[in-house]
């Protein structure tokens, strides 16, 4: 009989223990979730120079029809240059075919709006089409309506692919991004719609806030 109480008592340990471990193991795995969703949720900032253009911007997007989208272009330009420089949207290559021609912000955000709208205006108001071909150039909206009649990130990667491949200089192009590298799709940005709507959804956050 003793020995049976001592297997008994051995047997209660045990099965005690097994859910004391699987607390522990619970506290272990949502701490370490916790942890990973922090990390995730950092937030994403804007330069304080996007924010002082941002009356700037105000005042093109009314003169090309635009307003409601001041949040894009300001994100556009987040991605860009941090508002930072003499073209604070890099809109040098629609403006004069070749870079750095643009030596003033003002001039800069003037015809980066105004490629913008008349790039939404082409996409027929789909915004993610509009806001890719201000990286890509117009002919990614050409390209889109022929293929697919809408963006999506395939035809981002599949359009960059092609004209890089097709590229008579490849030198020109560098491959930031090591996603890029994998599918050999180095011209412009595949994930610039991604990043812009990131910032986009942050400026909203805080004009709601």
């Amino acid at each position: 009989m003793p020995k049976m109480k001592r297997k008994t008592k051995k047997a209660m340990k045990q099965a005690l223990l097994i859910p004391i471990m699987l607390s522990i193991v619970f506290v272990v795995v949502s701490f370490l979730a916790m942890h990973q969703s922090n990390e995730r949720s950092e937030p994403i900032l804007l330069s304080e120079e996007v924010e002082n253009h941002q009356q700037t911007v105000e005042k093109y997007a009314k003169q090309y029809g635009v307003s409601e989208y001041v949040d894009v272009i300001l994100a556009m330009m987040m991605q860009e240059s941090s508002g930072r420089g003499k073209d604070p949207m890099q809109a040098s290559e629609s403006y004069c075919g070749e870079r750095h021609c643009i030596q003033d912000p003002e001039l800069s955000i003037r015809q980066g709006v105004k490629y913008f709208s008349q790039n939404l205006q082409e996409a027929d108001g789909d915004i993610e089409l509009a806001v890719q071909a201000y990286n890509f150039g117009k002919g990614f909206i050409d390209y889109v309506k022929k293929e697919t009649g809408s963006y999506s990130q395939d035809i981002a990667i599949d359009f960059s692919q092609q004209m890089y491949q097709n590229a008579p200089n490849k030198s020109i192009y560098t491959c930031l991004r090591e996603e890029a590298k994998q599918y050999n799709a180095c011209y412009g940005d595949i994930y610039y719609v991604r990043d812009v709507m990131a910032y986009k959804d942050v400026i909203a956050s805080r004009v709601n806030n």
